[in-house]
């Protein structure tokens, strides 16, 4: 079932003390950050640094409130089982969070699905499509492409393989909660994408997520 409405509802519910952005945007962060330090084995200094800002940013609301940020969480999962689109981006517009003067405006995923059908990359010679997006904000180009290869009756779970960039965090949160619920291998990674293109090396590692399937597992 799409649970979009539901999902905007429960976010304006519990604003107030905070905006709806606000919220929106600190449960995003923490959906992100308990998943990368669940797949984690190693509790470095990385993964201390994050579990602090999960626990710092989840001390800003009441436990009712938590028990409702973790309800929309499940409310996401069961939305996107039903349907693969962009479900964050379409929030995040239908919410109007989105901001003209910063240019944060997320793709309609009818015209991502179109770009998907245009322009895949050919799969190389074991069968892997690599897909690199510069500017990923909330993962739909990526997750368009990934619902064309499941039309083409191919597994993109096994055979997509990604590296999603941004300089918004927000963006780069959005993009990695929605690709680890879809089971997609990706690296997704903070920064500007012209000076700073992720190569695979020497980058640094709190500026780093990788999705469940891409260490091996599923969520």
């Amino acid at each position: 079932m799409n649970r979009k409405k539901d999902i905007i509802k429960i976010i304006n519910s519990i604003s107030g003390k905070y905006s709806s952005y606000e919220v929106f945007c600190d449960w995003i962060r923490c959906c992100a950050l308990a998943i990368s330090n669940a797949i984690t084995l190693n509790h470095n200094a990385v993964w201390k640094k994050r579990e602090q800002e999960y626990i710092d940013t989840m001390n800003r609301y009441d436990l009712k409130e938590r028990n409702l940020l973790v309800e929309i969480f499940v409310l996401l999962q069961e939305t996107l089982e039903y349907e693969m689109t962009d479900v964050l981006g379409q929030i995040y517009m239908e919410a109007g969070m989105g901001s003209k003067s910063a240019g944060q405006f997320f793709t309609p995923y009818h015209l991502s699905e179109v770009c998907a059908m245009l322009a895949l990359p050919e799969a190389d010679e074991r069968g892997i499509i690599r897909l690199n997006e510069p500017s990923c904000g909330g993962g739909g180009m990526i997750i368009a492409a990934a619902s064309a290869l499941k039309r083409q009756g191919i597994n993109y779970q096994r055979k997509l393989e990604v590296v999603a960039q941004d300089l918004d965090w927000k963006g780069v949160y959005m993009c990695y909660l929605q690709l680890s619920l879809l089971g997609i291998r990706a690296v997704c990674v903070q920064g500007d994408t012209l000076s700073e293109p992720y190569t695979g090396r020497g980058y640094p590692p709190e500026r780093v997520l990788y999705t469940p399937g891409k260490v091996g597992l599923l969520i």
